[in-house]
């Protein structure tokens, strides 16, 4: 049940990497964040409303979430600031940059969550395990080497280092969620983590783009309530994942990468992107290694 929440989790995340190369376009950061920040908040407020008023609309349903003590709070502040810290990164990254770059670039993070993983909770994947990791890392290389063609300098452009920071963080992210959701109930830590991000996104426009609005206008687009959307669902059906006791972090992250590939469609079909026929079979190595994790972790 994992995998397939797993594997469901990584097409939303493609189609929110789309939503947001959209809303972005012409468009400032920090209003689309903070809208994204808000709608993810009212989407999850039912749930929230129902257990700190004890409504129990959602008792015995995938939904049904608890009340949480001051520590449980602060726990989720601290995963908040550190995710709203990548998306930030993410979003200015994935504004300048192409999908069929960013894809590849944020594909890296399963490796920082195995090493995390490997380390502070002892995973061991089985041969098959490893070698779907092996080549989906070998095809992220391969993937990495045909973007150059885009004619992006890695070395010297700010917004892939935006990227690579919003990796980092990411994968940090990740590592701390096996933590969190493990003591936690999913729907508190997701339903929270919305609010705490929506106000501090909101302190964060109000001091940085508020005063300066009109150099950097908000233009409606119909994608920006598609991010909010997507990323709700991923998520749910990531927090769903480790919430399983035999799920590995370091496998769902990497499936979670396999994102790439509709974000790959999405740049080709949607945006237009260039150098494609170069990159198509990285693609193809990288849906092989999903494949081979899928396998071993039956």
């Amino acid at each position: 049940m994992w995998l397939s929440l797993a594997f469901a989790s990584a097409m939303l995340l493609g189609l929110y990497d789309a939503a947001k190369k959209r809303a972005l376009r012409d468009n400032a950061v920090i209003p689309v964040l903070l809208l994204n920040t808000i709608f993810c908040s009212l989407i999850f407020l039912p749930p929230l409303l129902s257990a700190e008023l004890s409504l129990g609309w959602f008792d015995s349903t995938v939904l049904s979430s608890t009340r949480g003590s001051l520590h449980e709070h602060l726990l989720i502040v601290a995963k908040s600031a550190l995710v709203l810290s990548s998306w930030i990164f993410g979003y200015y990254a994935i504004k300048h940059l192409p999908l069929t770059i960013v894809g590849p670039i944020n594909s890296i993070r399963p490796i920082l969550v195995l090493i995390g993983a490997m380390t502070i909770f002892g995973e061991r994947p089985n041969l098959w395990q490893w070698a779907g990791i092996a080549l989906a890392l070998l095809s992220l290389y391969l993937l990495s080497r045909s973007s150059r063609r885009d004619g992006i300098d890695f070395r010297r452009n700010v917004w892939i280092w935006a990227l690579a920071a919003a990796t980092l963080l990411g994968a940090a992210s990740g590592l701390y969620d096996t933590f969190v959701v493990s003591k936690l109930n999913p729907v508190f830590v997701q339903s929270w983590f919305c609010v705490y991000q929506a106000a501090m996104m909101t302190v964060i426009a109000a001091a940085i783009w508020y005063p300066d609005r009109h150099r950097a206008p908000l233009k409606w687009n119909r994608a920006i309530p598609l991010i909010s959307v997507f990323i709700c669902c991923a998520d749910f059906c990531y927090y769903q994942a480790l919430s399983r006791p035999e799920a590995m972090i370091s496998i769902v992250s990497m499936i979670r990468r396999s994102s790439v590939i509709v974000s790959f469609a999405c740049g080709a079909l949607l945006f237009g992107e260039r150098n494609l026929r170069a990159k198509f079979l990285d693609l193809l190595l990288i849906l092989a290694g999903m494949v081979l994790l899928y396998i071993g972790s039956h």
